[in-house]
């Protein structure tokens, strides 16, 4: 028998898995979803569809994506040659992707231009991908400015990053409900996504990046852009931290590029150095990466990452848009309202509303000519304004709020002795022609239910008149303010109740033990959430009380119930809360000794019916 030490290695060693990770690797193979062979079958008939589409756009049947973007006004200036970018999106379901740094609380109309590239592009099968700058924005692009940016602390950053990251998602729920009244049903083929870059620079190594992508670029092409040279004649010059920016962008796309595919960035107007720089860093390093796996060498056309951006976005008098430019129209409620959106565009030059409409609309073009065509016969009903404020107005908040906002302009503005009219029904009372696309909807406010006059017994105080039924549509600004009393060492419970979230604390209670409330923070730790991010915890792993850990920054906590109905809380002092004068479920106000004191109102049912008879009746029908 030979000895042991004597035996070959793999023949006496025997390896083993600690229980934890053996655990870990059970659940993932058994959370591990098989793929069915009607799922292959559909992507191969997919596959199938988008080579019939392009041989129909070779003989000239149909219109390329590429034409479909020139003919809507969406091209200001390609990094390559026009020829290569319409043959890639010919032959290739080519990935796109549009990023924005989360440097104030709200989206613009601005933002929202090279969104439309993205959201045309994923109606007609593009993969489309919306990248959120949450780690670039500690930085802020230094592209056409001759200041330095003010960078926000952690705090104001994760209430930006957590509010762009909320109306985005509701942005591309809306575009697919637009796209189906024009006609574009989802397929299995459609993809997009919404990716924050916080996920690898956050874990990047300075030495890492250095080495793939530092080694690759000249200074001499870096310094010679435009953004760089302006910066630097500037009186308080540029900065390394700046200067190194168009790189971190240059790396996210490379992580889009080899982990999804994506090889089309779309920028605004002022990108265009950018993006140049990201093809030339992309290429390097798909051709010199250190892992053959990554590594390309042979040149395949249909594998060249590309860009465009879009243009600038100015009225026909040249005055911009924009938070830089002082002028920004929000697309938070909170910021402007439903109402304020629709009179913006209302009040839309006829010389720019043209524009607009191919912009900012999925109207066909024959449809627009059509618009334009009865609103130049009477120009003073401004029914081309009408028509990209209500559909603007839809994209960005929902039906709900868009009929609301046209029945409040009637109200206002109309003539209020007849009853509201939508611009489509009207149209087609006088032209007799059909005006409507796809099913536009009828909404009518439920009234509340019978209250029986005799009874006369209170409601009780602890129902919360702040926590309606909420959906993507319907979805209050998530921002608020409570006092630091009603937020440190309170139950999880009172505090979802005092932020709305809840019609009482019992409700809050059984959320919080059924893990139906989260808190923005870490997955299984006890500490506040990662900077830049957005990760959701059960409420029921966490303390019963809420501690300073759980603030970012000393003054900012995220809430969550169900997947609309989200509080970004900033905490403030209860002195400061009781000089705004506002109120949340549970405030009490103050003494003039600072003592908290009992609350003085009390709620009679029959009044609250009568005043929500008032509120809800409000008729939305279109």
């Amino acid at each position: 028998m030979a000895l042991p030490f004597l035996c070959p290695r793999s023949a006496t060693q025997q390896l083993f898995i600690c229980r934890r990770c053996l655990l870990k690797q059970t659940i993932a193979q058994g959370s591990r979803r098989s793929i069915s062979e009607g799922w292959i079958r559909k992507k191969q008939e997919a596959e199938e569809a988008w080579k019939q589409k392009a041989r129909k756009i070779d003989a000239g049947e149909q219109k390329s994506m590429l034409s479909i973007l020139e003919e809507r006004g969406f091209i200001n200036a390609i990094a390559g040659k026009r020829e290569d970018l319409d043959k890639l999106m010919i032959r290739k379901r080519v990935g796109v992707y549009v990023g924005v740094d989360p440097t104030a609380r709200s989206l613009h109309v601005g933002h929202l231009l090279p969104f439309m590239v993205l959201f045309w592009m994923y109606l007609h099968g593009f993969h489309s991908i919306s990248l959120l700058g949450g780690a670039t924005a500690k930085i802020g692009d230094p592209t056409d400015r001759t200041t330095d940016r003010t960078i926000a602390n952690p705090a104001e950053r994760s209430l930006n990053m957590a509010g762009m990251h909320i109306q985005i998602k509701r942005l591309w729920l809306s575009v697919e409900a637009i796209g189906r009244r024009f006609g574009y049903e989802r397929k299995v083929s459609w993809r997009r996504g919404l990716r924050n870059n916080n996920e690898w620079q956050n874990k990047l190594p300075i030495t890492e990046f250095l080495r793939d992508i530092g080694k690759g670029m000249r200074m001499g092409s870096l310094l010679s852009r435009d953004s760089v040279k302006t910066k630097m004649a500037s009186p308080v010059g540029m900065s390394f931290a700046e200067f190194t920016y168009p790189l971190l962008q240059a790396w996210d796309w490379w992580e889009l590029y080899h982990t999804l595919d994506i090889q089309l960035q779309v920028g605004g107007s002022d990108q265009f150095g950018n993006i140049v720089t990201g093809i030339d860093a992309v290429n390097y390093i798909r051709k010199t990466h250190h892992s053959p796996d990554l590594r390309q060498t042979e040149e395949d056309p249909l594998r060249l990452p590309m860009g465009f951006t879009v243009p600038l976005l100015t009225t026909a008098s040249g005055e911009k848009f924009g938070k830089s430019a002082g002028n920004a129209i929000w697309l938070d409620k909170e910021l402007t309202s439903p109402f304020d959106l629709y009179q913006f565009f209302v009040r839309t030059a006829d010389a720019d509303v043209e524009r607009y409409l191919k912009l900012f609309t999925f109207f066909p073009l024959p449809y627009i000519s059509r618009i334009m065509a009865v609103h130049n016969e009477a120009p003073h009903k401004r029914i081309a304004q009408h028509f990209l404020a209500r559909e603007f107005v839809e994209l960005v908040h929902g039906y709900m709020e868009r009929s609301s906002a046209e029945q409040q302009h009637h109200i206002i503005f109309g003539n209020t002795g007849k009853p509201f009219v939508p611009i489509t029904k009207q149209l087609e009372e006088s032209t007799g022609e059909k005006w409507v696309i796809g099913e536009e909807q009828s909404i009518v406010l439920k009234p509340p239910p019978a209250i029986d006059p005799t009874d006369t017994t209170p409601i009780s105080a602890s129902l919360n008149e702040f926590a309606p039924q909420v959906n993507w549509q319907n979805a209050p600004s998530p921002h608020m303010t409570l006092p630091r009393s009603l937020v440190i060492d309170k139950p999880f419970a009172s505090l979802l109740w005092s932020a709305g979230l809840v019609k009482s604390k019992s409700e809050g209670n059984r959320l919080v033990q059924s893990q139906g409330a989260y808190v923005g923070g870490a997955p299984a730790q006890k500490r506040q959430m990662p900077e830049g991010e957005l990760k959701w915890t059960a409420t029921k792993s966490f303390d019963r009380a809420v501690s300073d850990t759980y603030l970012i920054n000393g003054e900012l906590l995220l809430l969550r119930v169900g997947k609309w109905n989200i509080r970004v809380i900033k905490v403030v002092s209860d002195e400061e809360y009781e000089a705004s004068g506002e109120y949340a479920p549970g405030w009490t106000g103050m003494s003039a000794e600072g003592i908290e004191t009992k609350p003085k109102r009390s709620v009679d049912r029959r009044s609250t019916s009568q005043s929500l008879d008032k509120t809800q009746t409000w008729k939305l029908a279109t």
